[in-house]
């Protein structure tokens, strides 16, 4: 297996487009990458030399297992025990609450020095550079991915979205376009976490927008065919970079054509 270092990263990164000043959400599976000197701590550090401090560098920090068993997040747990899960499931702490299933980098990324991380309890983001405070700040917790949310405030500074190793399955900017596009079967739920209130910890209900990202890999391959996305390799993962808005509107109107309920 070929020995990756930082200088490969951030040779592939410029190759790409990405550069100084950009503002981007990244995604990244790292054992696609292959063997990375220094591992996420060097995926992580590329990122923020390449985009310099007039740069700003999103990641999603998921944690959706402090979520309702109900909702199927705790398949492992038998159904009587359940409500257990809701009484005890520690409240949401952005400075402790790892993420779940969203990598290796991801997880650094959320503690790294100068990094602000969303209080959303289930679909955190977090962010570092020039806009970070703006993008991860007033999370609400019935807007996930919707306008005002953070993939939301990407949209208004027209950011990018960075994908190492992964497909659009995992492009979190599809969901700010199923909360704007209009399809039959579009519904709000109620989802429910565990956070802090008033110095206590309460099981916390609220409505949100319903989405499950089951089409994101048809809008990803037929947006590749409409718009021209960058394309890349660091050693077996392969780099896709794109405008953001480009992505959302396209999906936008791909959702409203052929999104039945």
């Amino acid at each position: 297996m070929k020995l990756i270092l930082k200088t490969d990263i951030k040779e592939a990164f410029h190759a790409l487009g990405l550069k100084a000043g950009s503002t981007v959400i990244v995604h990244t599976s790292m054992s696609k990458i292959g063997y990375v000197c220094g591992g996420a701590q060097t995926v992580i550090e590329a990122l923020i030399e390449t985009v310099g401090p007039d740069g700003t560098i999103m990641m999603p920090t998921q944690s959706w297992k402090n979520l309702d068993p109900e909702d199927g997040v705790h398949e492992a747990v038998a159904k009587e025990d359940w409500q257990l899960i809701r009484d005890n499931w520690p409240a949401y702490d952005k400075a402790l609450t790892p993420t779940n299933t969203m990598g290796a980098v991801a997880e650094m990324f959320r503690s790294w020095p100068g990094t602000v991380r969303s209080d959303h309890p289930a679909r955190s983001v977090a962010a570092w550079g020039k806009h970070a405070e703006y993008l991860a700040g007033n999370h609400d917790l019935s807007n996930i991915f919707g306008d005002g949310s953070p993939i939301g405030k990407l949209y208004e500074l027209d950011g990018e979205v960075l994908l190492i190793g992964v497909d659009y399955n995992k492009n979190t900017s599809i969901h700010l376009a199923d909360a704007r596009a209009e399809y039959p079967g579009k519904h709000t739920v109620t989802e429910h976490s565990a956070v802090m209130e008033n110095g206590q910890r309460v099981w916390k209900a609220y409505e949100t927008l319903f989405v499950d990202g089951e089409d994101f890999l048809e809008i990803g391959a037929a947006f590749e065919e409409a718009h021209h996305v960058q394309h890349g390799r660091i050693g077996g993962a392969e780099l896709r970079l794109m405008r953001q808005r480009d992505l959302v509107d396209f999906a936008i109107c791909w959702i409203e054509k052929n999104r039945k309920a």
